[in-house]
């Protein structure tokens, strides 16, 4: 109980779980949310420390309930990482409004529950960490990112609101843009199935400058940060 907590949402195979292995090396217990039990099974032997709780962070009374769970089993966490995401991608007339609002309900409506729930313990102590992974969509629009875009520009301006609320009393809140299609198995496969290893954002990376970001000295504090691979044209 002694050791400081992470709690990471979207706990899959491929950031979610670079980054709960990054701050395990660290010293943390990491509190794993995801939908799958097998894969959490899987983590939890493979982390030292680390803990799985089956959650859908779009029920947002279970998400609630699951971190109060987190918070009685573990202990508040210093650091919470909103790494959950949902994605659907039509141009703006083939959009189904359904899952508009999903998205939104993930990408965005998460992250105030997740705030909610572990913010007031870091002010009490007056230090912690959230940070948000993000993408170039929350920066701009383009048609077949009709649904997702608005969901992560959402995103971005909440975290920001919360970085300009919460910064002066000790919580550092910033927004982590991956510019880069990530390695993992599936992306390569599905969609970049031809591309260099360069071509990708390793997992490992992206989790090192995620704990970077969340213990940078009070002094000099980023909101937002972006990664991209050293080629990537932007």
């Amino acid at each position: 109980m002694s050791q400081p907590v992470c709690l990471i949402t979207g706990a899959g195979d491929g950031t979610g779980a670079a980054i709960a292995r990054r701050f395990a090396a660290g010293g943390y217990r990491t509190a794993l949310l995801a939908r799958t039990k097998d894969r959490l099974d899987r983590l939890e032997s493979e982390i030292e420390g680390a803990r799985g709780y089956v959650c859908d962070v779009s029920d947002l009374e279970h998400f609630k309930t699951t971190m109060a769970q987190v918070k009685s089993e573990l202990g508040a966490p210093q650091a919470a990482i909103h790494n959950a995401v949902m994605g659907a991608f039509a141009p703006p007339l083939e959009a189904d409004p359904r899952k508009f609002e999903a998205q939104f309900r993930v990408n965005a409506t998460a992250l105030i529950v997740l705030a909610q729930a572990v913010v007031p313990d870091m002010i009490a102590s007056g230090q912690g960490a959230l940070v948000v992974t993000g993408n170039t969509a929350a920066w701009r629009g383009v048609p077949n990112f009709s649904m997702f875009a608005p969901t992560k520009a959402a995103q971005r301006i909440l975290a920001q609101a919360m970085a300009r609320d919460f910064g002066p009393k000790g919580v550092h809140v910033a927004y982590l843009t991956i510019d880069a299609a990530i390695d993992t198995p599936w992306t390569r496969a599905d969609m970049f199935p031809d591309k260099p290893d360069d071509f990708f954002c390793k997992p490992s990376a992206i989790a090192d400058e995620v704990f970077h970001v969340a213990h940078q000295d009070p002094s000099a504090w980023s909101f937002e940060v972006e990664v991209r691979p050293h080629h990537e044209k932007w």
